[in-house]
């Protein structure tokens, strides 16, 4: 275990890289839970109940490896998109309300589901040459209204899930195209790197859906990289919560300060690295710090942050060459040998070096 990764109980700790993974933190939620107001800490109590009972069974009926899991679609230049409404309660796939082609829905999210579903297919394929989240054609499917208040969505390992929110803290889950992305990128780094979701290859884990998620909004818009916010989640906050988003990419650490959520925790940098044993080692906070090593390199470079930037991110994510338990130092090396492969020595390989260094990560040269 890297030296950075020590549990705060001083129990050493095995891996599960089978843990749900959710776009709202464990931590945000515990905070709400303890809530004096029952408006806002039943929500949070009943997400955490779903959420660790998922856990639970997740760990149970684990996924198949990745080299194991592909194949189950045919490859196409189009997604195949389905999705499915729970209505309101807590079962998967549900009533199926959409297929691909048909006309749009009356129903708002599931045509925002079914819209993020394609934003996503786009970038990896149009982008990077990707078939879909397994790079066979899996066909995409989604489950929407899922429980009732449900404050998160999460990839299963077979579908994308989003709640609606309690409309008070956090709003429609399907509302950000960011959250899909995010979410959806689990699934491929289930199918490549399959990294473990703990300490500093969890928060890679995270920070690799933060990466493609903020990429496949950029994509979306035609953004810049000097022209995109860099943030996760900034149409998920209720309008009165104080803040913008659930993370920043350009900023970690100033994405909300709120009486109610309490203060974005995420470090930018390795001098604030966090050590806890809660969040499966602190996967949604300390991705803070490569999140912002990505920002660097794509904004050093400028243009569109797909190309230069995310093909060296890509790359290394699916090139064979990164271990399931890498730590930040394994990656940054690997992204800079990557930028070496792709490009030369040139400004690529001297921005993704600078950039390590700023957050504090060693051993990147």
């Amino acid at each position: 275990m890297n030296p950075t990764e020590e549990s705060t109980t001083g129990t050493p700790h095995v891996p599960d890289p089978h843990v749900l993974c959710t776009i709202v933190p464990p931590h945000l939620l515990d905070r709400l839970a303890q809530h004096e107001e029952p408006r806002f800490h039943e929500p949070a109590r009943r997400t955490l109940e779903h959420d660790g009972a998922l856990r639970t069974r997740r760990r149970v009926t684990t996924l198949r490896p990745a080299a194991m899991a592909t194949g189950r679609g045919t490859p196409a230049d189009t997604p195949n998109r389905t999705v499915y409404d729970a209505r309101h309660v807590e079962h998967v796939p549900g009533t199926k309300v959409h297929s691909e082609g048909d006309a749009p829905s009356q129903d708002a999210t599931v045509n925002r589901a079914h819209a993020g579903l394609g934003a996503t297919f786009d970038l990896y394929f149009k982008v990077y040459g990707r078939r879909s989240i397994d790079d066979s054609g899996l066909p995409l499917n989604a489950t929407v209204h899922y429980g009732q208040g449900y404050c998160n969505a999460f990839w299963d390992g077979e579908r994308m899930v989003f709640g609606d929110g309690d409309n008070d803290l956090f709003l429609d889950f399907t509302l950000p195209v960011d959250v899909i992305g995010h979410e959806l990128t689990h699934g491929v780094v289930q199918y490549t790197a399959n990294l473990e979701y703990y300490g500093q290859p969890g928060a890679l884990n995270e920070s690799l859906a933060d990466v493609f998620g903020s990429l496949i909004k950029q994509y979306a818009l035609g953004q810049t990289a000097a022209e995109a916010d860099w943030l996760i989640g900034d149409e998920l906050l209720g309008p009165h919560v104080t803040g913008t988003a659930l993370r920043s990419m350009k900023a970690p650490g100033t994405a909300y300060d709120d009486d109610v959520l309490g203060k974005d925790p995420q470090p930018a940098s390795m001098d604030d690295y966090v050590r806890t044993s809660r969040d499966n080692g602190g996967v949604h906070i300390n991705s803070g710090i490569p999140n912002h090593a990505f920002y660097l390199v794509a904004t050093a470079l400028g243009g569109h942050a797909w190309e230069r930037a995310g093909k060296i991110w890509y790359a290394t994510l699916t090139g064979g060459q990164l271990a399931s338990d890498a730590s930040f130092a394994d990656f940054a090396r690997l992204t800079a040998a990557t930028a070496r492969t792709l490009y030369g020595e040139g400004d690529e390989v001297r921005a993704v070096l600078k950039a390590w260094g700023q957050v504090g990560v060693t051993g990147a040269a």
